[in-house]
């Protein structure tokens, strides 16, 4: 098996982190690539461009936070990723740095457990193609620089839902319901649930709130406004500026991401351990 190894370039701790990783792997010949950028920061020869990892490699380990484990997923495609928690919240890395070896040990020896996760697929037409955008947690359309309260014309299989006014319109997975969604006001949802959330952001009437629905829907969003440019953001990355009416369609993607399951935790202990949900706090009373 060989490995593909991307790391957050821009923390120390994950970049230590990678060079323990080389020394453990090249005393077991265990064959292995870097990302380009990573291994130049590093001054590691045995590298590839992202793009060509998959090509080159059976899986991938991710070193940072939930951000270099989103990027290292669309490069990824259908091939196991582990995610090394480098960084801080970390609510995807399921793995702690004192868990890597024994995750990749499991991974090599093929007794490790898979979490599928689905992902969203936004389309949009130009200059006489479509173009297609995926994301593992959410397609965000904002109003930018935009200086006044556009409008997001949102329909689902061909029905209008609303007409928000609003910063913006979140569409999450489950997966992603815990990222941008969240912040806004929007529910938490089990990984493994077939629903997708729209949450819009900062909404003008306090009435619009989130809406779940099925993941087999097809979600068509527009901004309803006289002029402007406004971004299409998928996980996070800057895809395209969208022009007024012009139509995003978003619905399930037919590919999944393959995440290596740390099997000593589960989604509840996660929420627990990063939400400080039921911990004790002495307030000197």
């Amino acid at each position: 098996m060989k490995l593909a190894i991307v790391v957050y370039i821009l923390r120390e701790q994950a970049l230590d982190l990678a060079r323990k990783l080389a020394v453990w792997l090249d005393e077991r010949n265990i064959d292995y690539v870097f990302e380009s950028k990573s291994a130049e920061k590093l001054r590691i020869s045995r590298s590839a461009p992202i793009e060509e990892l998959n090509m080159l490699c059976d899986a991938f380990i991710s070193l940072g936070g939930d951000g270099t484990l989103l990027y290292t997923s669309h490069f990824a495609m259908s091939k196991p990723v582990i995610g090394i928690n480098a960084g801080y919240l970390g609510f995807l890395t399921e793995f702690t740095q004192d868990e890597m070896f024994p995750a990749i040990e499991k991974l090599l020896n093929g007794t490790h457990s898979i979490h599928n996760r689905s992902q969203l697929e936004a389309r949009v037409p130009g200059n006489g193609e479509l173009k297609h955008f995926r994301a593992l947690n959410d397609v965000v359309i904002e109003k930018g620089a935009y200086s006044r309260i556009p409008t997001f014309v949102i329909s689902l299989d061909g029905q209008l839902l609303s007409a928000y006014r609003a910063d913006g319109i979140i569409i999450a997975t489950s997966t992603g319901s815990t990222a941008y969604s969240m912040s806004a006001g929007g529910p938490i949802i089990a990984p493994k649930s077939s629903v997708f959330v729209i949450t819009p952001i900062c909404p003008h009437m306090l009435t619009v709130r989130p809406v779940v629905i099925s993941d087999d829907k097809i979600i068509e969003v527009s901004v309803g406004a006289p002029d402007g440019e406004f971004p299409l953001n998928c996980d996070g990355h800057l895809m395209k500026m969208l022009t007024p009416q012009e139509v995003v369609t978003v619905r399930k993607s037919s590919e999944t991401i393959n995440l290596v399951a740390n099997e000593n935790r589960n989604y509840f202990e996660i929420l627990r351990t990063k939400l400080l949900w039921g911990r004790e706090h002495n307030f000197g009373l």
